[in-house]
């Protein structure tokens, strides 16, 4: 089940310092950055395994996400902001703002064998 969390932030005279630890089980394997359009549709699948966060660093994005029980709606407009996507979220990425920058943290490395790209049957998420 998807997790909104808020990263702990540290200012001073030098900047903001967001920290990003014990958020996902395992070691965080993979690292990829999305930047895209305004009308940008990204997603559109769910995982056998992986477990990914999502923080967009610079802009704003929405994410529709579907764990076949509930469907929620986050919006990401802050580098504070953390989403948790288990592996049974499926998930889509859109309302990009023009300079979105949305960073994905996943603790499995890419593997085409663990995306599952059909919804589930009663959702009304679409990719479109």
């Amino acid at each position: 089940m998807s997790q909104l969390l808020l990263l702990d932030t540290f200012s001073s005279d030098a900047g903001d310092l967001t920290v990003f630890e014990k958020i996902l089980p395992g070691h965080i394997r993979r690292v990829f950055y999305i930047q895209g359009k305004e009308d940008s549709v990204r997603g559109g699948h769910r995982h056998k395994e992986t477990w990914q966060a999502l923080v967009c660093i610079s802009g704003s994005c929405r994410v529709l996400n579907d764990n076949g029980f509930k469907q929620e709606e986050f919006i990401l407009d802050t580098p504070q902001k953390c989403l948790v996507l288990a592996p049974e979220d499926w998930h889509v990425m859109d309302q990009f703002s023009s300079d979105a920058i949305l960073l994905v943290l996943a603790n499995q490395f890419y593997d085409k064998e663990d995306y599952i790209y059909e919804p589930y049957p009663q959702s009304t998420i679409t990719t479109v």
